[in-house]
């Protein structure tokens, strides 16, 4: 019996890595963990959070003209540092210190996905 519980010890404390399966950050549902309460969960700027009295209209990611304005790079940064770093509201947070690298380009990948665009080069 206590070699099983060591085995199974081993698996929990090694995971992933034991069996050399890499889990690639889900975009879609870091998404809606961290974004819909104010992007709504198709992105449009529609969340439940977003009512009469909120101060600004979160970004709708749909709408690829003002999406294909944007680099990855300028996306990225909003996520990580925050809106007041792209001149936007304070209202949008950082997560820099929350999401991993991983995390951060799923995000910037399925924001790619909700605008059916590719942003400028840069």
């Amino acid at each position: 019996m206590s070699r099983f519980f060591l085995m199974g010890l081993l698996m929990l404390i090694l995971g992933p890595t034991a069996t050399g399966v890499a889990q690639a950050a889900d975009g879609e549902k870091l998404f809606q963990f961290y974004c819909a309460q104010c992007h709504g969960t198709e992105g449009k700027g529609d969340g439940p959070n977003v009512t009469g009295d909120f101060p600004v209209d979160p970004r709708n990611f749909t709408e690829t003209a003002e999406m294909n304005k944007l680099s990855d790079a300028d996306i990225r940064n909003v996520i990580i540092d925050g809106g007041p770093i792209a001149d936007k509201s304070p209202m949008m947070p950082p997560w820099g210190k929350t999401l991993n690298d991983d995390e951060v380009e799923a995000l910037v990948q399925h924001l790619r996905q909700l605008c059916n665009c590719t942003g400028k080069a840069g």
